[in-house]
Formats: C-alpha cells, structure tokens, sequence
C-alpha cells in the first residue's frame, strides 16, 4: 500500500476532520460513536473533579489566610494546567479504552463512504490493545526529552513549539492507525506510510490537538478526528 502525495496537501486534510465533525450526526454510525464519547465524558468529568478538590486541599494546606487573595491567580492558572495536561493524559487514556469502539468505527465509515460492504476484519481485543499500547510507547519515549527540554533554562522557550508539532504528530498516528489497522496495516509500516504525506498529516494532527484542548468541544474530537481519518485515508491510498 502507498499513499497518493496529493494527501500532504494542508488543506485537503483539515477539510476531512471537518467532514468528520458533520458526519457525527450520520444514524448509521451513531451506535459506535455513544460508547466512545461516553468514555470521554466520564473520564474528562473524574479528572476535572479529581483536579478541582486536589488544587483546592493545595491552596489550603500551603497558602496563609492572610494570603488566600492569590487563589483567584492559582486557579486560572490550574485551569490552563488542566487542559494542556489533558492532552497527554485524558486523551492518551481515552483512545486506549475506547480503541476497540473506533476501529468499527473507522469500518463502518468507510463501509458507508465507498458503498462497499463491511469488510475489515474483526480485530481480537487483546490485538487492539496492544498495538494502541505499542503507539503509546513509542511516543512515550519521545515525549522524555521534551519534558527534560522543557524544564532546562533557556532553551524551554522552544518547549512550546515542540510540544505543539509532536502533539499533531502523535494525533495523525493514532487516528490515521485506525483504518490502517483495519487493512492489517502494522504500526511499522503505519508510521512509513504517515511519513510519506508529513504535511497533510501534522495539519489534521494539528488542528485534531487544538479541538482536544477546547472544553466540552474535546468530547466529540476525537470519533470526528476517527471519521475524518478514515475519509482522508480513503482519499489517498493506493493498492
């Protein structure tokens, strides 16, 4: 399998996530998409809770009375914390659970989009987790240097600028494997494939991370961003 080079067109790739977010409406795929979604909003609700009272017992135990004023800064500040985090933990989390949900997800799709019948083959649970928890690991190993990066005077200016182009990287990985899973596509021969269109695929990356950070709008992200996926890769494969 190749990917067709019109596929590192920019604009050509965002405008699929956006199909993808129209597409969440469709009845034919409502069914795979509740339990996702269900699974982000618990997730995304337990950590927001969890986050509101560990900062609140922080604020209390560390901060004076007299110098109580300086919540109203803390807080915003956890906030802003929250969701930047969120991306590498509730995201990250979020997809190893719902994994299973969106490669029927990513079959159905494209069942629907080419009028062909259902025809990926049922991947076995243990399968699934493991090749998501393979994609996990490998850009856990180079989210370390980013954090060591991030903390070293100077040179954390660039922090924020990487962390922003390995986030649309690590997005384009884990939506794009979906489909690419579902034509028995390895996570070794993913990343080769996902090279050959970099630029179409750090723009849909890019913009999948930027809908991740947003309130509420996060929820539905990530089945869009599985939707669009599979359209762009059905665009651009080539047998």
């Amino acid at each position: 399998m190749q990917f067709d080079k019109k596929g590192n067109n920019p604009v050509l790739a965002i405008g699929f996530l956006l199909k993808g977010l129209k597409l969440l409406t469709s009845p034919e795929l409502r069914k795979f998409i509740i339990i996702p979604m269900l699974i982000n909003v618990v997730l995304y609700s337990a950590a927001l809770t969890l986050g509101y009272f560990y900062i609140s017992d922080l604020i209390d135990q560390f901060i004076p009375g007299w110098l109580h004023w300086l919540s109203w800064v803390l807080w915003p500040l956890f906030f802003i914390s929250f969701f930047i985090a969120g991306f590498f933990t509730f995201t990250v989390l979020a997809n190893l659970l719902a994994s299973p949900f969106y490669g029927k997800l990513s079959a159905k799709t494209l069942a629907m989009v080419s009028g062909k019948p259902l025809s990926a083959a049922e991947q076995p649970l243990v399968k699934v987790l493991f090749a998501e928890s393979k994609r996990m690991g490998y850009l856990g190993a180079r989210a370390l240097p980013l954090l060591v990066l991030s903390i070293i005077p100077g040179i954390n200016v660039l922090a924020p600028f990487l962390w922003a182009l390995f986030g649309a990287w690590g997005m384009a990985l884990e939506y794009l494997a979906y489909p690419l899973e579902n034509q028995g596509v390895l996570f070794s021969e993913q990343k080769e494939l996902v090279k050959s269109v970099r630029l179409g695929a750090l723009s849909f990356g890019g913009l999948a991370v930027l809908g991740l950070t947003i309130p509420v709008l996060n929820i539905i992200v990530a089945p869009a961003a599985v939707i669009g996926a599979t359209l762009y890769f059905n665009e651009i494969k080539r047998d």
